[in-house]
């Protein structure tokens, strides 16, 4: 079986619903990362049915069922987007949001940026920066209705990167392995500090995987006090715990 056909396979077995076209641009998409893969350090998942239920159909289930969270035409930022996960699955399924793929690796976003052009991705930019330093810059503290990030920190590091750059009553939204529990009950210091609230978690069980999984869904309920994000080394040594 072609990749194309076994992703419709694994979308439709999780609830997902394509287009032709959608699934045209998932296709281009993995054969773009397979390829450039070869010289650059994108993902250590290349198998074909591992990055259609792995990595797109994962990046998906960010999606709440009833898009009171992403919006219509939400401004996202994909924090530690890395190989576009998952950003650029979630812009493929929802052509409506304004999503910026952030990354610290310049030679990720330029696949990303070529990845964008092939897939007429026209909602779709690229930011280079380290999160915990482009957060204290006004165009972008506080600036966005989604923060995405997926297999990038433990929950109370990653929440000092995100949270400030959410909008009040925005969401920061946090893709998780089978730690999440232990996680969220490590966050709760962080939640009262930098002004956040877990609204809802939604487990997820992917086609053909055995493993836990979960959506953390997290309200902005304030502002986030500018001492924050801290510099790295602080962050790393005096987690918010």
């Amino acid at each position: 079986m072609n990749f194309t056909d076994n992703l419709a396979i694994q979308l439709k077995a999780a609830g997902f619903t394509v287009t032709t076209n959608q699934l045209a641009q998932f296709t281009a998409y993995y054969e773009m990362l397979i390829e450039t893969n070869k010289q650059l350090n994108l993902t250590a998942i290349t198998d074909p049915h591992e990055v259609a239920v792995k990595h797109f159909v994962d990046s998906l289930t960010a999606l709440d069922d009833d898009a009171h969270i992403f919006k219509q035409g939400a401004k996202l930022l994909d924090l530690g987007t890395g190989a576009g996960f998952p950003g650029i699955p979630l812009a493929i399924m929802r052509p409506d949001l304004e999503i910026v793929l952030f990354d610290s690796l310049q030679k990720r976003l330029n696949f990303l940026s070529a990845v964008i052009s092939e897939l007429n991705l026209s909602k779709v930019t690229t930011l280079h920066g380290r999160a915990e330093d482009m957060s204290h810059d006004d165009r972008h503290r506080e600036a966005y209705d989604l923060v995405t990030s997926r297999a990038v920190a433990r929950l109370p590091v990653l929440l000092e990167w995100a949270l400030p750059y959410v909008k009040q009553n925005g969401y920061m939204v946090a893709l998780k392995g089978a730690a999440y529990e232990d996680e969220i009950n490590e966050a709760a210091k962080a939640l009262t500090i930098l002004k956040g609230n877990i609204e809802q978690v939604k487990p997820v069980q992917l086609p053909t995987l055995t493993d836990k999984r979960a959506i953390i869904y997290i309200k902005k309920t304030g502002v986030t006090p500018k001492l924050y994000p801290r510099k790295p080394k602080d962050i790393k040594t005096k987690p918010l715990v």
